[in-house]
């Protein structure tokens, strides 16, 4: 399912246009993506919760050379479902 079959499938589950729901969608994303990027935590009842993690430095192998490599660390996005999902 992508961002137009998903904002389809809300509007008509929650009984409005397409605009409304194109527009809820919108909201929630940036709403998320700034609480996220500051280090909080979403959590959805029912659902799961979303948060940032820090993954830390490692070395792995360039697949093509076979050479090793330093992977910086960096930020990524987890997710763990509620135990009723």
């Amino acid at each position: 399912m992508n961002k137009t079959e998903l904002i389809a499938a809300l509007a008509k589950k929650a009984g409005m246009t397409k605009v409304d729901a194109a527009k809820a969608f919108n909201a929630l994303s940036e709403v998320a993506r700034t609480e996220l990027k500051a280090g909080k935590k979403i959590s959805l009842i029912g659902f799961g919760s979303f948060f940032m993690q820090n993954r830390p430095a490692r070395k792995g192998k360039n697949p093509r050379t076979g050479k090793a490599i330093k992977i910086p660390a960096k930020k990524v996005l987890k997710f763990k479902a509620s135990k009723t999902f």
